[in-house]
């Protein structure tokens, strides 16, 4: 893999960064082989530099089981790592013991050579956010974001601090080779959802609820139609597309499913692709939307550290990969060309190397 640069770092850490590494430049600091920016240095939604080669993704990790998956990305060099839910399993409403499990996960030696690797940004879903299945009537959410975002290493003057919710976005990259990934949360505004009993679908569908609430759909919007980026990352914790199975999805609030991708249609982003978690398997789904130029991918990436080894033929219409039940992660490679072209091959990995699930998409 390339160099890649993200130069957004102080004035003052350039100054003591370059002291200690000799003939380095104030506009690039070389961090370990592939040369990266620590996430503390994300300043707000813009980290501008060359556009990243690899992001690499993942959800569903238990911080008191095996993290037998971290060597395995730290082999793949990703320029970032995305959280996408269920970082930790806190399910507590005892702030100290969620902040023990976080300390727990983040002195994990191979996951801090990571934060030392790649630029590192997430979101949250439902156990690291304190409840399972939970929505906006968790007690404790302000202070549970507020423990998320100090794992996270946000700075303080990140906007996503201040505002209501842990929705934030970022920006890699400069030019042509822009990537925003924008991070949804689909937890602290999220409606309820009365379960079924003794049946697979675990909830009624809530037909006039909603997943984002009104602040956050405003966001979204101006993120969307104000981007010049050249591919947008859409993460959220739940899926998106999948309509079919019996546990938590978009689908369950089908006026906001429709909702978002009606907002897809208006602001036509370039080259979306969505990134979810949650779930324990692993899939990749694909959706023809109407008014874009291009099908509407997502990626499913749940089970760093458990899987649900018996998902079995879980249904998916939407489905055009292998459903994949052991512990994995995945990545997306930028191939950049020039007059604002890039190819994307979305992968799905597992222990030792092997690739689950491929999808190269050409644009």
């Amino acid at each position: 893999m390339k160099h890649a640069y993200f130069s957004c770092f102080s004035a003052l850490m350039v100054l003591l960064l370059c002291a200690c590494q000799g003939n380095k430049t104030s506009e690039a600091v070389s961090v370990a082989e592939t040369t990266l920016v620590p996430p503390t240095k994300i300043v707000n939604t813009q980290n501008p530099g060359i556009a990243p080669e690899r992001i690499a993704f993942g959800s569903c990790n238990r911080e008191s089981l095996p993290q037998v998956m971290w060597q395995e990305i730290l082999a793949t060099k990703p320029n970032v790592w995305i959280w996408l839910g269920d970082n930790i399993y806190g399910d507590t409403e005892d702030m100290a013991v969620l902040k023990e499990k976080y300390d727990l996960q983040k002195s994990n030696e191979d996951y801090q050579q990571l934060r030392e690797q790649a630029a590192i940004v997430g979101i949250w879903d439902d156990h690291d956010y304190g409840v399972n299945d939970g929505d906006k009537n968790y007690p404790f959410k302000k202070e549970s974001k507020a423990l998320m975002l100090d794992f996270l290493d946000v700075p303080n003057d990140n906007p996503v601090r201040t505002h209501e919710g842990a929705y934030n976005a970022y920006t890699f990259g400069e030019g042509q080779q822009k990537v925003k990934v924008i991070l949804l949360d689909g937890r602290t505004f999220r409606d309820t959802l009365q379960q079924r009993q003794n049946d697979y679908q675990r909830y009624y569908p809530n037909t006039e609820g909603d997943m984002l609430g009104e602040t956050q759909w405003t966001w979204l919007e101006n993120e969307l139609k104000n981007s010049d980026a050249s591919v947008h990352l859409i993460g959220c914790g739940i899926q998106m597309i999948a309509e079919e199975h019996g546990f938590e999805k978009w689908a369950n609030f089908p006026k906001a499913r429709k909702r978002l991708l009606a907002l897809l249609q208006k602001t036509t982003p370039k080259r979306p692709v969505l990134l979810s978690g949650d779930r324990h398997i692993g899939e990749i789904s694909k959706l023809e939307v109407e008014g874009l130029a291009l099908p509407l991918y997502e990626v499913t990436s749940s089970g760093l550290t458990h899987s649900y080894e018996k998902a079995g033929d879980e249904p998916n219409q939407h489905r055009v990969s292998p459903l994949i039940g052991q512990k994995h992660y995945a990545t997306i490679d930028f191939d950049w060309k020039e007059d604002d072209k890039v190819n994307l091959t979305l992968q799905i990995r597992g222990l030792e190397g092997k690739i689950f699930a491929e999808q190269l998409l050409e644009w």
